[in-house]
Order: structure tokens, then sequence, then C-alpha cells
């Protein structure tokens, strides 16, 4: 998937030699567990705490936008939500390349604390009613935290998971981060339903708003604390340890030295162009169904809001279970084939789960978003391991950082705002469907230019590999793998002959 251009070619390695078995890394079968833990644990808190704004935005809309009209305050709410998401590039240029820099581990802790206390400030804060419409103004400067931290979170998570992962079974493994992701999802969903009516059975009907919206986001500071503490435990990423040790004060190719912004961008964007384009229809895929179909439920069909967060429970753990599913799957047929289905999905599915949701009965509502979430499937399957695929070790965290965050932000966060603007603009509800089959056609074109990554080594890494057994195995058939390609890997080199008598 890596290209070297000509101007990268032009500084190499000084000796290339054959893989040996040293050169190989054995994964820590409970290290590796650990990292799972760490950084699955904090990635499911993030997104609950992204959720449950989303879940909540009819209720945010009366909470914070009190006295305006109500379809314009429902737009002010979601322009919230599309706020936190026009920083994240500026915490991916940030964070991703000082992840490079100081570790994966560092930015990983960093990013929690910083989510852990937005979210919970966010539940703190007066209403309309008490204070006055200027309280949209701190909301916003909280959710611009959020997306500040979330923009180094899921792109450090995902190079921190893919490094440590043995190339046969890196698809798996990364996915376990987008179903954890949708996993927080059906929490914080679950969670606001779960609120919502106990209050109500407690205070009345109007009880969440009168108070009870804040309990989802409270409960963000012990979740916050425990993902810290897990992070606190975790091992640095073995491939960024062993890059780190071999690239300083050596001249070297491009692809193993730590890049900065600027040269990100000069020796990486024909993969930055591929990575938008998927990211951009994964994006608008999955936040129409995890953050905007609420919202479009409750005002377009008509749906009770506990119906629809019972639905949407359902459907994330459903999605949170086909996400490793499809990823393994992925690791035998390649990346290629399943981002394949995942576009023409999308293309087939959405106008018919569409018409299904407006028939207004619940089995009809439940069809309709398992319908959209199965190309969401397989998109989520692959996000994190192809990112992380397209770039080599060195720069990794810099380059998926601007990339995922740069097409999310500008695509994905916006969908559920845009897609709202379209149906009031063009009177057509099917209006966000046709918005997100557009970006899953410019994906299949992207994916013509991409080429197959499954079971090879990252770039500018050696191999990663689960057993001795294994390492032999790809050692001595090097010569026919195709996989295999020592040129993107930092090899000690042979010492010549005269360096060798001068060593004695």
């Amino acid at each position: 998937m890596f290209h070297q251009s000509r101007s990268q070619r032009s500084v190499l390695p000084k000796t290339t030699r054959r893989l040996q078995m040293d050169d190989c890394i054995i994964v820590d079968k409970r290290e590796l567990r650990k990292a799972h833990v760490g950084a699955g644990v904090g990635n499911f808190i993030e997104w609950y705490d992204i959720g449950i704004y989303g879940y909540l935005a009819v209720t945010m809309t009366s909470v914070f936008t009190e006295g305006m009209d109500e379809r314009m305050g429902l737009l002010v709410t979601l322009l919230g939500f599309a706020v936190s998401f026009v920083v994240r590039p500026l915490g991916g240029m940030i964070l991703g390349p000082l992840g490079d820099k100081i570790g994966r581990r560092k930015v990983l802790f960093f990013t929690m604390a910083i989510m852990a206390a937005a979210t919970t400030i966010i539940g703190l804060l007066p209403t309309a009613g008490q204070v006055g419409l200027w309280v949209i103004i701190p909301l916003y400067l909280l959710k611009m935290l959020q997306g500040f931290s979330t923009g180094g979170e899921y792109s450090g998570a995902a190079t921190y998971i893919a490094e440590f992962s043995p190339d046969q079974s890196r698809g798996f493994m990364t996915s376990l981060l987008n179903s954890g992701s949708m996993l927080g999802f059906a929490a914080g969903a679950g969670v606001v339903a779960v609120t919502t009516t106990i209050t109500a059975s407690l205070w009345g009907d109007s009880a969440m708003l009168d108070g009870g919206w804040r309990i989802p986001f409270l409960i963000a500071l012990p979740l916050g604390i425990l993902a810290i503490s897990l992070r606190r435990r975790i091992p640095e990423s073995p491939s960024f340890e062993v890059a780190h040790e071999k690239t300083e004060n050596e001249d070297v190719d491009p692809i193993f030295v730590r890049h900065n912004l600027s040269n990100i961008l000069k020796y990486y964007w024909p993969q930055i162009l591929i990575g938008c384009a998927l990211v951009a229809a994964d994006g608008t895929s999955a936040y129409m169904l995890t953050s905007y179909m609420p919202t479009y439920l409750e005002t377009q069909v008509g749906s009770h809001a506990v119906h629809t967060a019972v639905a949407a429970v359902v459907v994330l753990v459903l999605l949170g279970i086909m996400i490793p599913l499809v990823a393994r799957w992925s690791d035998r047929i390649g990346r290629r084939p399943i981002y394949a289905m995942a576009t023409i999905g999308n293309l087939i599915l959405l106008v018919p789960a569409f018409s299904l949701m407006h028939v207004g009965t619940l089995w009809s509502l439940h069809l309709a978003l398992f319908l959209v979430s199965v190309p969401s499937a397989f998109f989520l399957a692959l996000t994190g391991a192809v990112m992380s695929e397209l770039f080599p070790t060195a720069s990794r965290f810099g380059c998926v950082g601007v990339t995922h965050n740069l097409s999310i932000s500008i695509f994905g966060g916006t969908t559920p705002l845009v897609s709202q603007i379209l149906v009031e603009v063009t009177g057509n509800s099917y209006a966000p469907a046709f918005y997100v089959m557009f970006f899953s056609a410019v994906a299949l074109i992207a994916l013509l230019k991409m080429r197959e990554s499954a079971s090879r080594p990252l770039p500018g890494s050696v191999p990663v590999v689960s057993s001795r057994d294994e390492a032999a195995t790809l050692v001595k058939g090097q010569d026919t793998d195709e996989r295999i390609d020592t040129t993107a890997m930092l090899l000690t080199p042979v010492p010549t002959a005269s360096e060798s008598v001068n060593a004695r």
C-alpha cells in the first residue's frame, strides 16, 4: 500500500539484507492483553461521552436554547456536535506528531483525561433558562475541547494497537476499538433510556428537562478515572520502541524519519487522499447511524425517544458483534473486497432502509436500522487497520491523526447538521441517505488506487508475529512471499568485510 517516491528512494539504508528471525517482533500475549484493555476501555468511554450528546440532542435543545425557535434551536444544538469536529484536525496535527516523538502511551493518557473532564463539566453547566442563551458559548468550548481530545484518541489508539498486533490478525485486533466504540454508543443510548425512564417515573415527564439530563454526563467522571487508571499500566508499542532505537542519529530513508506536518503532507499526500475518501464514506455512514438517527426518527418519523434509544441499543450491540467478525474475514480475504462490499451495500440498502423507517412500526424501525448498520459494520471493521497500514511507523501517528481527523471532521462529524439542513432545505426526507451514498461512491473510486495490505508487515516496521515458529516460517519463505519487502523495513545493516576486520 505504501509507495516510495523517486525522491524517497534517493536516500536508502546503507545495506539491504535478508530478514532474520531476530528481526521479527514476537508479541508478548500478556502485554497485548494489557494494551487492548487500556486502549479499548478508554476508547469505549470516549465514545460513550460523544454518544450521550447525540442521544440527548432533542432534550439539549430545550435545555440550552430555551426561548429560541424550536427548529433553529435544534440546528444550534447539532452545530455543537459539529463544532467538536472542527478542532479534531488540530488535535490530530498536534497530538499525532507528539505521539511519534514521545510515544503513543503518554498521549493516550492525556486524551482520556481531557475528555473525561470536559464531559463532566458539560453536566454541570447552567441552563439557558437560568442564565440565558450565552451558555451556548461554554457548551461549544467544552465540545471543542472534547474534539481536540478525540483528535488524538482514536488515531493514537488505532496506531498503538496496530503496532502491537501480529500481522496475520491486525484487522481483527484493531477492529475491537471500533467494536468498543459502538458498545460505547450503545452504553450512552442505554444510560439515556434508563435515566429517562427512571427520572420520569420518580419526578414526572419533565424530569429530564428539569435536571435528569445531567446524569449521563456526570457518569463520565468515574468512568474516566477508571480508564486513566488502566492506561497508566499499559506498555509502549514495541514497533515504536524498535523504530525509536534505530532511527536516532542514522542517515536513513525518509520513510524511517519522524516528519513534521509539512513533510507529512509532502511525502504522503497520495495515501492521505485515499485515506480521506475511505474515512469520509466510513464517517458519514457511521455518524448518520449513531448520532443523527435519534434526531431523525424523533423529528421526521415521530418515534418516541425511548423506542428510538432501545432500537439504537439493539442495533449498536449487534454492530459491535459484527465488526470483529468482518475484520477477521478481512485478515483472510483482504481489505479491498470488504471495502467494496461496504460501499456497494450503502448504495443498495440505504433507500429501502429509509422507506422502512417511515412505515412507523417497531419492527420496521429495527429492520431499517439493521439495514443501515450492515455497511457501517464493514467500514468500521477496517478503519483502524487500514489507516495504520497506509503509513510508515516513524510518522504513523501524525499521518493517521491528520488523515482520519481531517476527513471525519469535514464529512463525518458534520453529518447530523448537514443531514438536517438538507431535509429542511429540500423537504426530501431521503436526503440524508443520498448524502451518505455520494461518499460511498467516491470511496469506491479511491479503492481502485489502494493496494492490498492484509497480513503484511506495517510499512517501516519489521514483521510482528505471535510465535517463534511463525517467525521461522516467515524467514524461511521470504524469497517467495510477496508480503515481505525488506526495503520497507529498517534492518541493522550487515557489516562489510573491512568493518568485520576492524571490529576484531
